[in-house]
């Protein structure tokens, strides 16, 4: 798969780091390890985002724009990372900060990722609520609202996903994971990531899929809805293929949806979510936050327990950052 016709712009520290969680794997009964993306970048604390926007900030420059506008909930760490990007390459920057999450806490639309994007001088807009991938009138607005201020605006829509170039990031990913594979003389069986806005795990489909061995590649459904997950990453992983020029049809059974934990509702954490937060600092001093990667750790660790992974099976757990929004959560770890 040849993504260098594409225009990309380095943002990151890749390849990402991969090593043993040796301490949960001993707790677990598996061989467990990190593909840390969380810290792969030097810009905001990183995070998954900074892959796909390599390629949308390359093409924003390409297209003579001047602002990048997006969208996410009051704690997205998507629009942190565009704000971020955004500071980097000297553009301004307008953020939509919809009300995703009941989340009732004074301080929530004050502290961690939407504080970082105000740091870096980005606008930040607080409208709109209920998450959703369909395109928001919001968003629009905002767009229109620069175009009238004479700028030349760069439409980010939520988590980079929904885009042309939305899934060419974790497309490149699974040609890294390919490389370290080798390095390390080992494959891993298994891919668990979360799952949300779709691009993250349409472009590891797609990237996966061009490879000669196959391996299995769960989602962990974050958006507690995983009908619209599964439209959303089917839509992106056929949009991808079709770009990069697959020759491998994306079957249905590529694309795996677990939905058992996502909590009660789009970023509002459960009880497994935050013993699985625990568990992972406890034991490994890795930080995971109560919207993303909490929940699909916790995903990890009752399907270990529940003898869901083949025996001897090596388990990748992909990090996809979110950690600056944990201090929007402190309630939930007051006890």
């Amino acid at each position: 798969m040849d993504l260098s016709r594409f225009p990309r712009i380095k943002l990151a520290f890749f390849p990402s780091p991969i090593h043993r969680l040796d301490r949960m794997s001993d707790a677990l009964g598996i061989e467990l390890w990190a593909k840390r993306d969380d810290i792969a970048s030097g810009l905001a604390f990183g995070g998954n985002k900074i892959r796909k926007l390599e390629f949308l900030a390359a093409d924003a420059l390409a297209q003579g724009c001047d602002t990048l506008v997006s969208i996410g909930n009051i704690q997205s760490n998507h629009t942190r990372q565009v704000a971020a990007v955004a500071a980097k390459l000297g553009m301004k920057c307008r953020l939509v900060q919809e009300e995703w999450t009941q989340w009732p806490d004074p301080t929530y639309d004050k502290v961690g990722n939407i504080l970082l994007s105000r740091i870096m001088g980005a606008e930040t807009i607080l409208e709109g609520e209920g998450y959703s991938t369909a395109e928001k009138e919001t968003w629009q607005h905002a767009l229109d609202a620069v175009r009238r201020e004479g700028g030349k605006p760069y439409a980010i829509p939520a988590g980079a996903s929904d885009h042309p170039l939305g899934g060419l990031g974790y497309a490149a990913f699974a040609e890294e994971v390919a490389a370290q594979e080798r390095e390390l003389g080992m494959f891993f069986d298994t891919v668990v990531t979360a799952t949300c806005t779709g691009s993250t795990q349409a472009g590891m489909v797609v990237g996966f899929a061009g490879q000669s061995r196959r391996r299995r590649l769960i989602g962990v459904d974050t958006a507690a809805n995983a009908e619209m997950t599964r439209h959303a990453v089917t839509k992106i992983a056929h949009q991808t293929a079709a770009a990069v020029g697959l020759n491998t049809a994306i079957r249905d059974e590529d694309i795996v949806i677990d939905p058992r934990f996502c909590g009660p509702d789009y970023g509002l954490p459960d009880e497994p979510t935050i013993a699985a937060i625990r568990m992972a600092a406890t034991h490994e001093g890795m930080l995971t936050d109560p919207v993303y990667e909490g929940k699909s750790m916790a995903g990890v660790i009752a399907m270990a327990r529940a003898g869901e992974f083949e025996k001897g099976a090596k388990v990748l757990y992909v990090h996809l950052g979110g950690a600056p929004a944990l201090n929007a959560y402190h309630s939930a770890f007051a006890a």
